[in-house]
């Protein structure tokens, strides 16, 4: 990594009018801009899942899934945006771009739930060549989370997954007669003997782990998992570090 020129391209909302070289400008109706090999920068989409599911938190001294997914993601896109990078949302919502009201607009749209008892990424509109992170806790259909992963792989797209869980979900502290419903009521289950399903539900969910794990090897993208109850500063890193990762 040095200063040598590395390339022309037309200036962004965002880029300091000191960056942009006026003599390659004037042959053309737009502006550009003189990268160096140390300003290249990368094109980050960000999914967030904003699923009933996510709403949840087993006490109210903690923050539901989704609070936390939104704050660790616009804390990245803030770090990222300082660093050169261009960031955006995936599904097309917000294309890549630096800029304090670009990222903004991006908070809002992060607060805006969708529909549907769990989400799944996709991989439509992501930037070719560059990055992806997505974060949900990853409990609904696992088959669409793995061709999303799979078809961005495939368009040369590295990325990270972010599993953030309750801690009551991985404890399942539940016992006797317990009825468990979905944040949204589409699904209902009652069971005279919770503490019966313990075991198969822990099972599940590690199972669930290592699927999401493996995928993400096979693919060259990184898997973690973070709990509401556990600071935000060390998935904030980990995040970071893994987007650093990927250059």
């Amino acid at each position: 990594m040095g200063d040598a020129f590395w390339q022309y391209r037309p200036a962004q909302s965002g880029d300091e009018a000191r960056s942009i070289d006026w003599r390659r400008s004037a042959r053309a109706d737009t502006n550009f801009v003189a990268d160096k090999e140390w300003q290249i920068a990368q094109s980050v989409a960000l999914w967030v899942d904003g699923s009933a599911a996510m709403d949840f938190r087993s006490d109210r001294t903690l923050p539901t899934k989704a609070d936390r997914a939104r704050q660790l993601t616009l804390a990245t896109a803030i770090l990222l945006a300082r660093g050169g990078e261009r960031v955006g949302l995936a599904d097309g919502q917000l294309p890549p771009k630096r800029g304090t009201a670009h990222l903004q607009r991006m908070a809002a749209l992060l607060c805006e739930p969708s529909d549907g008892d769990y989400g799944t990424p996709t991989a439509d509109d992501l930037p070719s060549q560059g990055q992806a992170i997505f974060v949900s806790d990853f409990l609904g259909d696992f088959s669409t989370t793995q061709i999303a992963i799979t078809r961005a792989a495939a368009q040369g797209i590295t990325g990270s997954l972010l599993q953030i869980l309750d801690p009551q979900e991985e404890a399942f502290p539940f016992d006797g007669r317990t009825e468990f419903q979905s944040m949204a009521g589409g699904i209902r289950f009652e069971t005279l003997s919770a503490s019966g399903l313990k075991a198969r539900y822990i099972d599940r969910l590690a199972a669930r782990k290592s699927a999401l794990a493996e995928l993400a090897r096979q693919t060259g993208w990184q898997f973690h998992t973070h709990r509401t109850d556990r600071t935000a500063t060390s998935a904030l890193l980990w995040l970071y570090q893994a987007t650093q990762g990927h250059r």
